[in-house]
């Protein structure tokens, strides 16, 4: 991790010419938030030109009729097909179809404060990378959705990304979303389509990898609407888990201490305790080793309830553990599926 750089006036700020950008939204089935999402990036307050380029994977549940009742009267959105229904071929649609060379991802389940581009634009130009993002807040509307809010607020609920919290401005390895220059992404071949999760990771990875650079910057930062209960919450970590597997096959190199800590916690919980049953000294080694998470569930589990709210504390603790659980378990089968079975990489639509 390298040091800050410092912010300094971008250039052509002062006198209004600032680029264009492109916005690209992956979208399927998001009749929910869509309306939300889409407004907020139409109140954006950047003083340049930009599009909005929503990129639906044939949505059926009345997403395309709300987009298609706001491009009638905002020439600024677009609504492109992605027929193949996955989040790289989205990606990789909306960057051949951008208008303009600097290109902003955004998501369905995300709304952006009325100053996201412009602080974007502001990194990109003041750092010279091309990559630049910032950090998540997040936010319940339940109260299961608030609970799960508050856990993935703290590093003991979702990892140590150098994005996560960090209070200076620097290079990282990964942003989520992120303003890409667009020339870059199609000359590395954007996102790799056989990476159907964690494609960002990848991407940024292959950048870096070729003397690109991604940064940080905490004056970006975007609401993120996380999963509103348990089940949702698990299908989504199963899946996050088992495709880093499929990068980390690809990209060994790019393997991460943090990546490791879930699959070793779900190993150590499925091995020990057959173990703990038939030999003696497993069995305290297993219950300490039990005991010592359990302690530290709880005073993460305290600290974020005294943030949001003590009713969310009977709750915290078991979205550490289905935060924990999830991951752990989908990285393993992932390690199953590509590193032992060596299936295709891709799933079905």
């Amino acid at each position: 991790m390298q040091g800050g750089w410092k912010q300094e006036e971008v250039p052509g700020a002062a006198d209004g010419a600032w680029p264009p950008v492109s916005v690209i939204v992956p979208i399927y089935n998001e009749v929910a938030f869509i309306r939300r999402s889409l407004g907020a990036l139409l109140e954006q307050d950047y003083p340049g030109m930009y599009e909005v380029l929503c990129i639906d994977g044939m949505s059926d549940d009345g997403t395309r009729d709300v987009i298609m009742e706001l491009t009638a009267r905002e020439p600024r959105l677009r609504l492109i097909d992605n027929p193949k229904r996955v989040i790289p071929s989205a990606l990789n649609t909306g960057f051949r179809a951008a208008k303009y060379e600097l290109v902003a991802r955004m998501d369905a389940h995300t709304l952006a404060p009325p100053e996201y581009l412009r602080r974007c634009v502001e990194a990109l130009q003041t750092s010279g990378a091309e990559c630049v993002g910032g950090r998540w807040e997040y936010r319940g509307e339940t109260y299961s959705g608030c609970a799960i809010a508050a856990a993935m607020e703290s590093r003991f609920g979702v990892g140590t990304g150098q994005w996560r919290g960090r209070s200076t401005a620097g290079e990282v390895d990964t942003v989520p979303y992120g303003l890409w220059k667009r020339e870059r992404v199609l000359a590395l071949g954007g996102f790799d389509e056989s990476i159907l999760i964690n494609e960002d990771y990848e991407l940024c990875y292959r950048l870096r990898k070729a003397g690109g650079r991604v940064v940080y910057s905490p004056a970006i930062r975007s609401l993120y609407l996380p999963r509103q209960d348990l089940r949702s919450l698990w299908k989504q970590y199963f899946r996050y888990g088992q495709w880093k597997a499929r990068v980390l096959r690809k990209h060994p190199a790019s393997f991460q201490a943090r990546h490791g800590a879930a699959p070793l916690f779900v190993a150590g919980v499925v091995s020990g305790a057959p173990l703990a049953f038939v030999w003696a000294p497993a069995r305290w080694v297993y219950l300490v080793g039990l005991a010592v998470y359990g302690l530290m569930a709880l005073y993460f589990s305290l600290r974020q309830a005294a943030r949001h709210g003590w009713r969310y504390l009977p709750l915290i603790p078991l979205v550490f553990l289905t935060l924990h659980l999830a991951w752990g378990t989908g990285f393993w089968a992932g390690v199953w599926r590509w590193w032992v079975r060596g299936e295709g990489s891709r799933e079905p639509a």
